[in-house]
């Protein structure tokens, strides 16, 4: 028995490290296809990537928004850290029943931690297990988070760590046993019922029991390690080695998501000068290794959790984009394709093959069939991700949101919509008007650019244009972005004159740009048009550096003269100006109007007085919460007028579900599945409310003509309306003037100025 255990366990071990040392080989290799990125993005500050590392993983702060199953999963993944002392121990038993390890072995704190982690681990899996079972594809169908992953081999995962685990209970039953434990020890607190299964055997038995249970512990470790080293794509394994590289080297040091700006094109890790692009510059991905190394690690990190499914509001509206089945698509192609790309296997950038035949003679069949699939094609083409899983993307961000690994997906995304738009001009028709429009007019609806300032004729107070009433904006405190959306589309309109005229009562000094300002950009680069964004946004920052005041005359340091404060209503603007600006020199203190709304409340400039009575949702902008963190102002502007009773919908806040305008989808038909702003509207409805808002003008306007819709049908009530929050307290709000503050109440003192997008 013992020397049947002894050669069974040593075998394999010796296949199972050997294996994975193969294995481990092979993955820094396929990492290295990938392209390079620029210098210092994912290495800058290593002590704060390290913190942030250590964070999020002992406090699994992305993992524990999901309650009980971050709770389980934490013990699961401390005791795969903490619990190899235990295979130790394994092996000396193999050799000596009753072998401990030397130092620790009888060491009390360490008996209790093995004891508590060891249960802990197996009562972490069963919950782990009882969930996946729970939430069956087959059962709750699309809207299972589990669907299209691979079940089989999370299944072998899972039952493994529960086999090991219940063999190191086992065996601590066993070791007490031996050890002639007579009566109950702390060192044996969680398995002492079976010292007590196990006291009246032989020593013989106890020995022979040993063996046998070491052999298990050790023979289904190795297993596990055999099979996943073979299988470098089962990313239900590989996450609990490479989730630590992948969050360790995340885009912002600090840990923040992947979201807010998107990154400039590179091409061979530098940034693509537009003005004058190299002849080998590659634009966008066509080919699975034109993604960065990072995006490599990112698709072997995946685990098929599905919380970046589940959260997807294409997916949860029948549309074929699931985040990650696309991570997964990725990640299984490019597995199955590196053995050619390692072999010399690919295109250069003119298109000409690397690899001669001979070169190519040893690469497998299936390799090479991998190889001549176009990444982005239709079923009919053989493609990896089809057509319509990339143009449902609205960029919510939602995936990135909820991601334990911090796996980046929006970004991937647009590198492919980037080759599709500016190579193959493969692209939905109607977004090709949106961006003639934004080149021939400098906005996507093509008006001409003097409408810009047609709706200031509405107003009964002046409102200082830069150019025509003052020079340049050191007069005032802020100046206004008013935008496309807020300056000619209808609906947007009335947010935009009830915050002009928040303002006024406020006695806040601002002004606006004379017109001649053009989009930011961003549904053409987030469509993949990222030279015309560009393009663009040069313009903006020349035309917002005069507007602010910029000292031309010391070319060195372009000191400006004034602060560079701008307030937007709309977070696709602010998310643009104010972070993805600094990328081609324009830097400034952006807000969004919200912010700037609760400051004057909360500063006394503006008294929310009159009554707005009834109930009210409030639909989160994605470019205002999860990519910028702003949740708490409009909920607090909502809390400040007299009469209104809040109520949250299902899904908010970080959680929350998108209008379906993100993205370019503004400009683009849903023929696919349910709308997604029906869908949101739907979930509003479910509360009954009197008012639906929010604070963004794409959100109103999709809201807007789903509500409209609703009513037509019958299935909405008559008086509900949908509005900024802006126009909320407008309507609740009473000019101050020549009045004093009623006895006991003073001006509010040190009241914080809204902090600015970062």
């Amino acid at each position: 028995m013992q020397l049947a255990a002894i050669i069974v366990s040593l075998v394999l071990t010796v296949i199972g490290v050997a294996l994975l040392a193969r294995a481990i080989g092979q993955f820094v290799r396929y990492f290295k296809l990938g392209q390079p990125v620029p210098a210092g993005l994912r290495t800058d500050n290593p002590y704060q990537r390290s913190v942030t590392l250590a964070k999020e993983f002992l406090g699994h702060t992305r993992m524990n928004r999901w309650g009980i199953v971050g709770f389980a999963h934490w013990f699961v993944a401390v005791g795969f850290l903490t619990l190899p002392p235990t295979l130790a121990q394994a092996f000396g038993q193999l050799f000596s029943a009753d072998w401990t390890l030397p130092v620790i072995g009888g060491f009390l704190p360490f008996e209790l931690y093995i004891e508590f982690i060891g249960v802990m681990t197996i009562l972490g899996i069963a919950v782990l297990i009882v969930i996946r079972l729970l939430n069956l594809p087959s059962r709750p169908g699309r809207k299972s988070r589990f669907a299209g992953s691979k079940s089989g081999q999370a299944y072998f995962v899972e039952y493994v760590i529960l086999t090991i685990g219940l063999a190191i209970y086992v065996l601590r039953g066993l070791e007490g046993a031996i050890h002639h434990v007579e009566h109950y020890e702390a060192a044996y607190f969680a398995s002492y019922p079976l010292v007590l299964a196990f006291k009246g055997l032989s020593t013989a038995t106890l020995q022979n029991l040993i063996y046998l249970t070491a052999t298990v512990k050790i023979s289904t470790s190795f297993v596990w390690m055999i099979v996943v080293s073979l299988n470098t794509n089962m990313g239900v394994a590989w996450h609990r080695f490479l989730a630590f590289p992948n969050i360790w080297f995340k885009r912002e040091a600090t840990g923040g998501t992947a979201l807010g700006a998107l990154q400039p094109m590179t091409s061979g890790g530098e940034a693509i000068d537009f003005t004058d692009p190299g002849d080998d510059d590659v634009f966008g991905v066509s080919q699975v290794e034109q993604f960065s190394w990072k995006g490599l690690l990112d698709f072997s990190t995946c685990t098929e959790c599905g919380r970046c499914q589940s959260q997807c509001p294409a997916w949860n509206t029948g549309k074929p984009l699931s985040p990650k089945l696309l991570i997964m698509s990725l990640r299984d192609h490019a597995h199955a394709k590196a053995p050619y790309l390692l072999a010399g296997g690919g295109k250069t950038a003119e298109g000409d093959e690397k690899a001669s035949a001979e070169q190519l003679a040893g690469v497998p069949a299936a390799a090479l069939a991998e190889a001549e699939r176009p990444l982005i094609g239709t079923a009919e083409e053989n493609g990896v991700i089809d057509p319509d899983v990339l143009w449902s993307c609205t960029t919510c961000g939602a995936c990135v949101e909820q991601c334990p690994v911090d796996i980046e997906h929006v970004d991937h995304i647009v590198d492919m919509r980037r080759y599709q738009v500016m190579i193959e001009s493969a692209f939905p028709s109607e977004a090709g008007t949106m961006l003639k429009n934004l080149e021939k007019k400098g906005n996507p609806w093509g008006l001409a650019k003097k409408q810009r300032l047609e709706w200031l004729k509405e107003l009964d107070f002046e409102v200082p244009v830069v150019g025509q009433d003052i020079e340049d904006l050191t007069e005032v405190e802020y100046l206004y972005w008013v935008g496309c959306a807020g300056a000619l589309e209808d609906r947007a309109k009335k947010t935009t004159k009830a915050f002009a005229e928040l303002l006024h009562i406020a006695g806040v000094k601002f002004a606006i740009m004379g017109g001649d300002e053009k989009c930011t950009g961003d549904s053409a680069r987030r469509l993949g048009n990222e030279p015309l964004f560009q393009e663009l946004g040069m313009e903006n920052v020349a035309a917002l550096n005069m507007a602010f005041g910029e000292d031309d005359e010391d070319e060195s340091t372009k000191k400006p003269r004034s602060a560079k404060k701008i307030v937007a209503t709309c977070p696709h603007c602010l998310n643009t100006i104010g972070n993805e600006y600094p990328q081609l020199g324009g830097d400034y203190e952006v807000v969004h109007h919200t912010q700037l709304l609760q400051h004057l409340i909360d500063d006394g400039k503006l008294l929310p007085v009159t009554p707005v009575e009834g109930l009210i949702t409030y639909h989160d902008p994605c470019y205002l919460g999860r990519h910028n963190k702003i949740y708490t102002p409009p909920r607090e502007i909502m809390s400040a007028v007299p009469g209104l009773r809040q109520q949250e919908m299902h899904r908010h806040k970080e959680r929350g579900f998108c209008c379906g305008a993100g993205g370019a989808r503004m400009w683009m038909e849903e023929r696919i599945g349910k709308r997604i702003n029906n869908e949101r509207v739907d979930e509003a409805l479910s509360l009954n409310p009197d008012i639906v808002s929010t604070a963004c003008p794409f959100c109103l306007v999709m809201l807007t003509d789903s509500v409209n819709g609703k009513k037509n049908e019958g299935k909405a009530k008559e008086s509900i309306t949908v509005v900024d929050v802006a126009q909320l307290l407008l309507e609740s709000v009473k000019t101050p003037a020549d009045e004093e503050p009623p006895a006991g109440e003073t001006e509010p003192e040190n009241v914080p100025e809204p902090q600015p997008v970062k």
